[in-house]
C-alpha cells in the first residue's frame, strides 16, 4: 500500500481506538509508525542516491545498474520493518522500556498486516522475517481498480467518522 493510505488508514484507527481506551492517545505518533516500515526502508536509498548525485557518483537520480549493486542491503532494511517477529520484539522492548504498552506502535502492525494483502513478486512481504522468506503474493496496492477501491473505502471510513464527531459535538451541546 503506498505512504498515504498508510497513514491515513492508521489515523483513521488510531481516532476511535483513542475514544475506547481510558489513557492519552497520540494520533500523530499512530500516523508516523504507520508509516515508519517504509520510511526505514526507503528514506536511506532515497538520500544516497540524492548523494550520490550531488558528488557525481551518479550522473541521475533515477536508478541505474550501478546503483542496485550497491543498495542491496535496503532488502535487509525491508524485510527487518515488515517483520511482524522484528515489530513484536521492538513493541515488546519498548514495552519493558517504558513500563506499558506504547498502543500508537500497534499502527506498525497494522501496516505489516495491510501490506501482506497488498504486495507480490519482489516486494511480497517476508512477515515471518528473520526465521522464514515465506510471503503470500497478493494484490498490488497499485492496481488502478484496488487503488481506487482503497481511496473510496478511505473516504466512506472518514465520512464515518466525521459523522460520528458531529453526532457526538451536537449531544454535548445543552438544549436551550
Amino acid at each position: 500500500m503506498d505512504i498515504l493510505a498508510h497513514a491515513l488508514w492508521t489515523t483513521a484507527a488510531a481516532i476511535p481506538a483513542r475514544q475506547k481506551i481510558t489513557r492519552p492517545l497520540s494520533v500523530p505518533w499512530a500516523a508516523f509508525w504507520g508509516i515508519f516500515p517504509d520510511v526505514f526502508s526507503f528514506t536511506i536509498p532515497a538520500i544516497l542516491r540524492i548523494w550520490w548525485y550531488a558528488t557525481g557518483v551518479t550522473q541521475s537520480l533515477r536508478p541505474d545498474p550501478e546503483s542496485a549493486k550497491r543498495l542491496q542491503f535496503v532488502w535487509q532494511l525491508y524485510h527487518c520493518s515488515h517483520s511482524l517477529i522484528t515489530f513484536a520484539a521492538v513493541f515488546a522492548i519498548v514495552w519493558l522500556l517504558v513500563g506499558r504498552p506504547v498502543l500508537e506502535m500497534l499502527a506498525w502492525c497494522l501496516h505489516i498486516l495491510l501490506d501482506i494483502g497488498t504486495h507480490r513478486g519482489i516486494f511480497a512481504i517476508h512477515f515471518l522475517w528473520p526465521f522464514s522468506a515465506y510471503s503470500v503474493s497478493t494484490l498490488r496496492w497499485e492496481n488502478p481498480i484496488f487503488f481506487a477501491a482503497n481511496y473510496a473505502a478511505l473516504l466512506l471510513v472518514y465520512l464515518w467518522l466525521w459523522i460520528r464527531l458531529r453526532k457526538t459535538r451536537t449531544q454535548r451541546q445543552p438544549v436551550t
